[in-house]
């Protein structure tokens, strides 16, 4: 807020003029400077504007007032419809004549507490002093953007290009003095300033001006012509058709830069001959290197951030000739271009549209030499990349230029774009949340599986499923969902393993990648399943129902008398358990049972 105040304070000292007007959450205040007129009439340009700005800060935008009228008029302004804290500096309308016009600023502070998309429309107002009082309205919306983002272009930008051009004559020939006559028109909705316009090349040489044009202003729907005195190069001997760049840099009335680029092609004459007639020569294409990546390949898939790997490309050069002192760049070459006797290449992709931002070069530089590549012949190169940690999920293209020598000593550059694919995949673990205990044959076994997001992110699991060769597994399938970073989701699980031995659980997890394809998470439990201890002969005893040994049934008193007994010296000992009663065993029909 102490930013907001501080702008606000600068825009109130811009009230210079004799007439202002302030409005706060839609409240008007106007001010009037009387000067009773017959005829009269008001306009305001432009009619309508937005802009992006971000919160806590405030939207600048500069008005037009126009006095349409036949005699001079005062005007009375307001400023409605407003929500956001906006105020203007009024224009020196106070006596304006008739057809004179006057700038004035309208501001509009977006508050800090301005949501992403929130907006604020303000209606500017200039009313006439004189009966029957014409009046002119301006709408400006002003949208609130994230506080990181770079606002938009506005939509009243200007756009200045070349609508024509001309030399002067049908076609040049080499050598030759000309003056290049450009036509610079601005088709958008506002105005642009300092404008210049620079026109580069080889084929033709700029003279007196040293090939640049300055315009102070191009208003919105105007157009304008400029000379530029040039000589064509010596070189274009026998050459159809040369060019000429035309660079043109503006701003706005915001102060906002613009560049085009424009490229103007000039018809040459050929040398004639006017002897004996000659066989027609054969027109054949001057033999020259075409370097391509016909595939490349990582060591590692798939790609994550964080990832060391190893990418290798198969470079082919499908020329007539022979390339000489290659030089690989990844990211692509500042170089731009070849020499001027040799053709721009016509494959890969101008223009730096990746970077090595996503991926950055390991052990040594992003430039490799590979040395000389003979025509139809290929080599393997391959470079140590790291994926930057903070890569989101996604295809990125990278850029990759081959700088080389033809047979003639010129210098190209062929560029290439390959594509990697970056994914960020689940990193879960599976584990006991507890300890399970022993696990025995033939018995059914708690498995208390607990599955555990190790990311740094929110991750989205599908079905999980648990599955052993040699057990059964009961309760075993269960929906995951999703899972925060440091979450974790249990499964109670039952295993009945069939033999003792180590026995490995295998647990599978469903999802789906950042690029919609399915994908399965494998993990692997080892646990030790123990035999069923024998039971004991006391245990055998209770589990058929016999009763317990007869110095288990001794009573307190007779333990008493066993006491004194020793005191005295006389036998303590308890008394030994009578053998069980063996009960007589009736034969079967037709068996004959063994004597005694």
């Amino acid at each position: 807020m102490k930013r907001l105040s501080a702008i606000l304070l600068a825009g109130m000292l811009l009230l210079t003029f004799p007439l202002q007007v302030a409005a706060q959450g839609g409240e008007q205040q106007t001010g009037h400077l009387a000067a009773p007129l017959a005829a009269a009439g008001v306009e305001l340009t432009p009619a309508g504007a937005e802009k992006w700005e971000r919160p806590d800060t405030v939207a600048v935008y500069t008005m037009t007032i126009r006095n349409s009228g036949s005699d001079v008029d005062t005007y009375d302004f307001a400023i409605t419809g407003n929500t956001w804290n906006s105020w203007l500096s009024a224009p020196q309308a106070a006596g304006l004549a008739a057809g004179a016009s006057a700038a004035f600023t309208v501001f509009v502070a977006v508050p800090a507490s301005a949501n992403t998309g929130d907006t604020d429309t303000v209606t500017v107002t200039a009313t006439s002093a004189t009966a029957p009082n014409p009046s002119a309205s301006a709408v400006l919306t002003t949208r609130a953007v994230p506080p990181t983002a770079t606002p938009p272009a506005a939509v009243t930008r200007p756009l200045v290009v070349v609508q024509s051009y001309s030399t002067g004559t049908d076609a040049l020939t080499a050598g030759q003095e000309f003056t290049l006559s450009v036509n610079l028109a601005n088709l958008g909705q506002g105005a642009a300033s300092n404008v210049l316009a620079a026109f580069e090349s080889s084929d033709f040489l700029p003279r007196d001006t040293g090939g640049v044009q300055a315009v102070t202003s191009l208003t919105a729907g105007t157009n304008i012509n400029l000379s530029q005195p040039m000589t064509a190069s010596r070189d274009l001997v026998g050459k159809s058709v040369g060019t000429i760049t035309a660079r043109i840099s503006y701003l706005d009335n915001a102060g906002t830069s613009y560049s085009e680029s424009f490229t103007l092609t000039i018809s040459l004459k050929t040398a004639s001959y006017s002897g004996p007639a000659r066989p027609t020569a054969t027109p054949t294409t001057a033999p020259r290197p075409k370097l391509i990546i016909n595939s490349y390949k990582t060591d590692i898939n798939p790609l994550q951030p964080g990832t060391v790997f190893n990418l290798e490309l198969d470079v082919q050069n499908q020329g007539n000739t022979e390339a000489r002192e290659i030089t690989m760049v990844l990211g692509g070459s500042s170089s731009g271009g070849v020499d001027s006797s040799t053709p721009q290449p016509s494959g890969g992709v101008q223009g730096g549209s990746s970077s090595l931002d996503n991926f950055a070069p390991l052990d040594r530089s992003n430039v490799v030499f590979l040395g000389n590549l003979a025509a139809e012949g290929s080599l393997l190169a391959s470079q140590k990349l790291i994926v930057n940690v903070n890569t989101q999920p996604g295809a990125y293209p990278l850029k990759i230029s081959f700088v080389y020598n033809d047979s003639r000593g010129n210098s190209v550059v062929d560029d290439q774009i390959i594509t990697l694919l970056v994914y960020a995949l689940p990193n879960v673990e599976v584990s006991f949340y507890r300890e399970p205990g022993p696990f025995f044959t033939g018995q059914p076994n708690p498995l208390p599986l607990q599955v555990t997001n190790l990311g740094r992110k929110a991750t989205v699991l599908g079905s999980m499923k648990v599955s052993a060769s040699g057990a059964e597994i009961q309760n075993g399938t269960s929906l995951v969902g999703a899972l925060e970073s440091g979450g974790y989701f249990t499964v109670d699980a039952e295993v009945i393993p069939a033999q003792a031995g180590m026995l490995e659980l295998e647990i599978l997890i469903n999802y789906t990648d950042d690029f919609n394809q399915a994908r399965t998470i494998t993990q692997k439990l080892p646990i030790e399943v123990q035999e069923v201890p024998a039971p004991s002969p006391e245990e055998l005893g209770m589990m058929s129902g016999a009763e317990p040994p007869s110095e288990a049934r001794e009573t307190f008193w007779q333990k008493v008398v066993r006491f004194f007994k020793g005191l005295i010296g006389l036998d303590s000992a308890p008394p030994e358990a009578a053998p069980p009663e063996l009960l007589p065993v009736e034969p079967l029909p037709g068996e004959l049972l063994p004597p005694g």
